[in-house]
């Protein structure tokens, strides 16, 4: 949850947007799981948001979803098209052989995630620090202060930080949505930074090739994430968007 900053929800619901956000299985307070042993598919992580519009008497939602978020609410999208106003999806693919592959750092590090001492709170914060200075891709936004503080903060509020850092990369996704693209039928923006090392450009300009009317934000010299120095963009489009 804490991966959407408050500020950044703030602005949104500055621009009149009621703004949920939540833990997923294996994160945060959630329900948490053995680590390297998720009982749950990605599937089951969509029914669970489907299932949370339920909980706040919500017939449908605008969803933004980043990374894993995105296959999420695309796979909302394709399967409960009736609870979904629009997508923003946030640095995340539709899967693909023909896809950029993604960079060999990133899954260096992921496959040595397993070996990491997650009883010694300084040593995971200094490895996922690690992780996102990583996941920057050299960009000049990336703020190490402030990721380590943030990092503090979610560490101390997680039931199982092994968990959370092991399960969602060994999760069964399913069948790619790749070629269900074409069957979205709601109004898809699209948000990708050009240095992003898990999902290069390319996924992006497919989902904007292939989702009918997608549009592309390209965010220059960004990664992964969502810096602040990009939120006087992206904040408007989104709230633009969900009108």
């Amino acid at each position: 949850m804490l991966a959407w900053a408050d500020d950044f929800c703030e602005r949104l619901a500055a621009g009149s947007r009621f703004v949920i956000r939540y833990d997923h299985r294996d994160t945060g307070r959630s329900v948490s799981y053995q680590p390297g042993a998720p009982p749950y598919t990605l599937r089951e992580l969509t029914a669970d948001a489907v299932g949370l519009l339920d909980a706040f008497g919500l017939e449908h939602a605008h969803l933004v979803g980043t990374s894993m978020g995105g296959g999420i609410v695309m796979l909302a999208a394709l399967d409960h098209p009736d609870r979904v106003a629009s997508l923003t999806l946030v640095a995340t693919s539709p899967g693909g052989p023909d896809l950029p592959p993604m960079s060999e750092e990133f899954l260096a590090h992921v496959g040595g995630a397993r070996r990491s001492d997650w009883s010694d709170r300084a040593a995971v914060i200094d490895h996922i620090v690690d992780f996102l200075r990583l996941l920057s891709g050299g960009s000049p936004h990336f703020d190490q202060a402030a990721a380590r503080d943030e990092i503090g903060r979610d560490v101390d509020r997680t039931v199982n930080i092994a968990s959370s850092q092991i399960n969602h990369f060994t999760i069964d996704p399913g069948d790619p949505v790749r070629d269900r693209l074409g069957e979205i039928r709601v109004p898809t923006l699209v948000v990708h930074g050009t240095l992003d090392p898990v999902f290069p450009l390319g996924h992006a300009l497919a989902m904007e090739k292939e989702i009918p009317g997608a549009r592309l934000l390209t965010l220059e010299r960004t990664s992964h994430e969502l810096p602040p120095a990009v939120w006087d963009v992206v904040v408007p489009a989104i709230v633009q968007h969900t009108r």
